[in-house]
């Protein structure tokens, strides 16, 4: 899987969150993706045609355990946060080192591709996590095409000591 290492500035997004696990995501993230995606045009300020969906784990987050709950976000980029629409808040991306993994393939195997970065990548590439969001980027098109899908996914990391 091809990666690169990108360091960003902060970016803020405007959408909606739930909170679940990873037993709940898929479900709790298609739901959370209908009521957000007809939604997104009422957002001001927005930056591109991309989505973001954001997994903020937090610093209690245990990632053994299968039914920990984290905030799951799908949201849109702005260039500034002025006023939100009903039942949607805003989130800063802060700044940072990520490593960027391009994911293409069926929205089933993504687990694959995850359990690559996190139990092959990182553990050799002379990098740990990074205590911040990590995010998918999807074109906007994303949920109409399940079985084949372009995203690139970002991983906050932080060289080794």
């Amino acid at each position: 899987m091809q990666h690169r290492i990108e360091t960003i500035k902060e970016k803020w997004v405007v959408g909606m969150t739930v909170q679940t696990s990873l037993f709940n995501i898929s479900n709790d993230t298609k739901q959370l993706a209908q009521r957000f995606m007809p939604r997104r045009s009422e957002i001001s300020s927005r930056v591109g045609n991309h989505v973001f969906s954001i997994q903020n784990y937090g610093p209690a987050y245990n990632p053994s355990n299968p039914k920990a709950l984290f905030e799951k976000w799908v949201a849109v980029e702005v260039s500034q946060v002025d006023e939100l629409p009903k039942e949607m808040n805003s989130f800063l991306i802060t700044s940072g080192t990520y490593a960027v993994f391009s994911y293409k393939g069926s929205a089933s195997n993504f687990s694959k591709a995850r359990a690559y970065i996190f139990q092959e990548w990182l553990p050799n590439s002379g990098y740990m996590l990074d205590q911040k969001a990590h995010f998918e980027i999807l074109n906007e098109n994303y949920s109409k095409n399940f079985s084949h899908t372009e995203e690139d996914i970002w991983i906050p990391i932080i060289k080794k000591p």
